[in-house]
């Protein structure tokens, strides 16, 4: 079996503070599944964790101090004798050129977005081959499949945690684990809060080409067109349910927004396909592959 209809779930989720998480914890919580509240500030969480006490184990936890993922996976089996979902959810947005962004900062970006999740998956996957089911929920963005200019960096982690979870989809569906990314336009959550959206420092030669892109990404803060309870409640219910898309965008704007690139790329690949096909041996046999 895949899902478990009816049934009470243990879910582990991170960067449950706030958005996405926050909204996500509440609904598995009002469906009376337990869930673990993986955070960096308990407090933050506290209010949940007192208000539901049988239910919400909170976890001090940093998605990108990866020695302690077999730690919190552990610790939620022990609490609630198994696990069932893992919400890959913390992420933080970089705004700025890829002349900007620094070595540093992108690094950061990639460990938060693909090595942390990716070590919480490969702790979390002996528990779930051992049940013989599982979900895995990873939270990208529009910005996953598409990107533009001044988001590079976050795109970069993005695009790879989807490269890496479209393979691990494959590879664990033999056990019963299911893997869907969530791919959500803007909402109404702390992502473009001025004390957390990140601006490299800008410089001059750029100014023209991104200026628009950082007052757009700022000026967003509070007026994002995107209702995350009601996103949270789709999560949810598509969890509980037998039908999993692998892909999921979420809004109205991501629908369009990756849908104009699916279709641009389709037909830039028709006009060079000819190009592209002189690029082969002319007299050998098209490959086989097993997948």
């Amino acid at each position: 079996m895949t899902s478990r209809s009816g049934s009470k779930r243990t879910w582990i989720i991170t960067g449950a503070s706030a958005g996405f998480g926050r909204a996500i914890a509440e609904r598995a919580i009002g469906q009376g599944d337990n869930v673990v509240l993986a955070v960096r500030r308990p407090g933050s969480v506290a209010d949940l964790a007192d208000a539901h006490r049988d239910q919400v184990l909170v976890a001090e936890f940093d998605v990108c101090d990866t020695g302690r993922a077999g730690d919190l996976v552990r610790s939620a089996a022990d609490r609630f004798g198994r696990v069932d979902v893992l919400v890959n959810n913390a992420g933080r947005g970089v705004v700025g050129a890829a002349e900007e962004v620094g070595e540093d900062e992108l690094r950061a970006s990639l460990e938060l977005h693909l090595v942390g999740p990716a070590a919480l998956v490969r702790a979390v996957l002996p528990f779930f081959r051992g049940q013989g089911s599982g979900t895995i929920v990873q939270m990208s963005s529009q910005g996953g499949r598409i990107s533009f200019p001044g988001v590079g960096a976050y795109s970069a982690g993005k695009f790879a945690l989807e490269g890496w979870s479209e393979a691990l989809a494959g590879e664990v569906a033999p056990f019963g684990v299911r893997v869907m990314i969530v791919e959500p336009s803007r909402f109404r959550t702390s992502f473009n809060a001025p004390d957390v959206l990140r601006f490299a420092g800008s410089s001059p030669a750029y100014a023209g080409v991104l200026e628009a892109v950082r007052g757009d990404m700022a000026g967003a803060d509070g007026v994002q067109e995107g209702d995350p309870v009601r996103a949270a409640e789709i999560i949810v219910d598509l969890v509980a349910g037998d039908e999993l898309p692998l892909r999921l965008p979420l809004g109205h704007e991501a629908v369009e927004r990756i849908g104009r690139s699916y279709r641009r790329g389709l037909e830039e690949l028709e006009r060079w396909a000819p190009t592209a096909h002189a690029a082969d041996f002319p007299d050998v046999a098209a490959s086989a592959r097993p997948i």
